[in-house]
């Protein structure tokens, strides 16, 4: 009985660990966030020109980032322009280094 752990059981750093590990766990987003450093924001078709993939699937690889907090999207009609969210990126980097120096 005592094995089940439940997602309130789960400190905040554990939390944060495997939102950020996720968004980071594919290639694509790390080239993606690699991008957005560089550059300071980007819109999606700038973001497909510079990925060997289609535009629906950078666009589920930017809504991953998104969710995570990373970065942030504007509408700047007809498109979206993305950058990132700096705030989060040092947290992320914070709670990163916080893990794997424990």
């Amino acid at each position: 009985m005592g094995c089940c752990v439940k997602n309130e059981d789960y400190t905040k750093l554990q939390k944060d660990v495997a939102k950020f590990a996720k968004a980071f766990s594919h290639p694509a987003r790390v080239t993606i966030m690699e991008l957005l450093v560089k550059k300071c924001n980007c819109i999606c078709n700038d973001l497909v020109e510079s990925l060997p993939l289609a535009q629906s699937t950078v666009s589920q690889h930017l809504k991953v980032l998104k969710d995570a907090g990373l970065i942030d999207g504007i509408e700047k009609a007809p498109a979206i322009e993305y950058h990132l969210n700096v705030e989060n990126w040092i947290r992320a980097k914070q709670v990163m280094k916080n893990f794997f120096e424990e």
